[in-house]
């Protein structure tokens, strides 16, 4: 399959209404903070966008984006490849306007004054928030996983009664 470059920037107005699907890539270059965030980003970055128009009515993106990207391991300092994922969803809002009442999955964003969006800023930002707090690999690939020790079982909590059962039992009668 080819890889299609996407658009850097979008009316989310008119593709909702055209309800438009993208499935395409972005050059690591144009993804200069990710780069600074990482050790290095391997090729481009996979994304698919969908635009349309939700049960409220409200015009919302849809997204996913991917990236194969290098870490430094915090336990052992070795570099390691990962992948990164993200997926979002947002809807546009215009300058000054109050936000309506949005579902909880739904992030906003505003339009520049052409009613334009830049993809390439919000999909770098979604990545970025999908990097892990503390990078290291797993402990049967990290040089110092093998230090990760725990001693002896853990018990199982006994079960105790519940204090507030008299209650139900008062509220049943």
């Amino acid at each position: 399959m080819e890889k299609v470059k996407l658009p850097i920037k979008v009316d989310p107005a008119r593709c909702a209404n055209k309800r438009l699907d993208y499935q395409g890539v972005y050059a690591a270059e144009l993804m200069p903070r990710l780069a600074e965030s990482t050790q290095g980003i391997h090729g481009d970055i996979d994304a698919s966008l969908s635009f349309g128009t939700d049960a409220q009515g409200l015009r919302v993106m849809t997204g996913h984006a991917r990236a194969q990207i290098a870490l430094q391991c915090q336990r052992c300092n070795e570099l390691f490849d990962t992948t990164i994922e993200s997926e979002f969803t947002y809807t546009p809002l215009r300058r000054d306007a109050e936000a309506p009442e949005l579902p909880e999955a739904y992030e906003t964003f505003e339009a520049d004054e052409f009613g334009e969006v830049n993809l390439v800023e919000i999909i770098e930002d979604e990545l970025i928030l999908a990097l892990p707090l503390v990078p290291a690999h797993e402990n049967e690939h990290c040089a110092e996983g093998k230090y990760d020790l725990s001693y002896g079982d853990i018990p199982e909590a006994e079960e105790r009664p519940n204090p507030f059962a008299i209650l139900e039992e008062l509220k049943r009668k």
